[in-house]
Parts: structure tokens; sequence; C-alpha cells
């Protein structure tokens, strides 16, 4: 049964989740299903007005979905935006603001509520990367009790990465629905090849996304 929300965790920081998350809405969309996607938690995001916003995770998200960049989109995207590139809670103190976990779980689960089709949580940073003071991405996963979708790098050492993560996921009982093997730029070995290694030891299906690739047909069936 297809999952009315899914979200997309990672096994570490800078391997590529956003751009998995977008190939991701975009075939959701080229097959015909209304997907919503949303990262409402983001670091090192610019003003609108900057001309960088167009690089940040929340213009690649809205651009997928076909969506303009205006202040009502990206509210509605990343409602917790902070400039600083560095985890949520130690951007949140540069700017003298602060995060609750329970706010950010409550806003996921009304738009969880009023989703027709398909919603796409994108998290921030790795799995266990800190939210908040207190609460962990993996904390945040939890207490939305929706499936998760993995994404990795195919990086020097991403294997074990992958694996622990999958690993975490199982023994907190959070249903792993795929793996994405995101191909990181300069690695030592194809990324069909860490793909396959993680894949003899996951326990869900992995998939491999090059650069410049379309996500995956197949993916779409594992969610």
């Amino acid at each position: 049964m297809p999952a009315r929300a899914l979200f997309i965790a990672g096994a570490g920081t800078e391997i590529g989740k956003t751009y998995v998350t977008a190939a991701l809405t975009r075939r959701l969309r080229a097959q015909g299903r209304t997907v919503r996607t949303v990262k409402p938690l983001a670091s090192g995001v610019p003003p609108l007005s900057d001309p960088g916003f167009v690089e940040s995770d929340t213009a690649r998200l809205l651009d997928a979905q076909g969506l303009a960049l205006d202040e009502e989109a990206v509210e509605a995207c990343s409602p917790w935006r902070f400039s600083a590139p560095l985890s949520p809670d130690q951007a949140a103190v540069l700017e003298g603001r602060t995060l609750d976990l329970a706010d950010l779980v409550g806003w996921c689960r009304a738009e969880i509520a009023c989703t027709q089709d398909t919603l796409l949580i994108e998290g921030v940073g790795g799995l266990m990367s800190p939210v908040t003071e207190a609460a962990t991405g993996l904390d945040w996963l939890r207490a939305l009790g929706v499936p998760a979708l993995l994404v990795s790098g195919s990086y020097l050492g991403a294997i074990s990465h992958a694996l622990t993560a999958c690993e975490t996921l199982r023994l907190h009982d959070v249903p792993l629905r795929a793996v994405v093997i995101s191909e990181s730029l300069g690695a030592p070995a194809p990324a069909a090849t860490v793909a396959a290694a993680i894949a003899r030891h996951a326990g869900a299906p992995v998939f491999c996304l090059r650069r410049g690739d379309a996500c995956p047909e197949e993916l779409t069936g594992s969610i």
C-alpha cells in the first residue's frame, strides 16, 4: 500500500538528500500522482531576495513541484529557515531563535492530515543530526510514525554509514521502505557497486541514482 507520507532521512550530511527528494518528486508527478514535498527545517537558506536563494534546498524542491519562488510557497515548504549552514539547533542560536520538537511535529502532522495523495517530508542533515537542543532527526521521525526512505552517498565509508543507519531505524521500529544511493562525485568506486554491497545487508530495496539521471521508475513502487 502506498505511503501517505514518507520521511526522507539521510545516512549523513551533504550526501544528495535533496537531489534524491527532488528527483522522486518529479517522477511521482510524471506518473500523474499528486505529491507535496516539504522541508520544514532548512539551514543555509539566504533570503528570497538574495540571488543565491535559487541554489537552496527549498528552492530546488519548489522547482521540482513546478511552484513559483514566492514568499507564500517558500513559507509553506520550509517554515523554519536559518541562514547559517549549521545544524538547526546551532543556527537557531545564532539568530536568537528557539525551535521546539512539538511545534515541528505538530506542523508535519497537520500537513499529513490534509494530504490527498503523497507527502514527502525531507529531513535535515543525517539521521542523528540535532534538530533542536534536545532532539535528533530520529526523534522527529519516530514522533511522526511514518515510514522512511534512507539516502546515502557512494563515497568511501558510505557502506558502513548506510548500514548503521538501516540498523538504527530497525532497532527503533521505523519502517524502511527503500534505500537510495546518490552518486558522490569523485568516489573511488562506482555508485552501483556501493549500492550492490549495501543491498546485501540493508533488508530493504536499494536503488542507485547517478548524477544527471532521473529517479528510477521502480523506486515509486517501494513507497
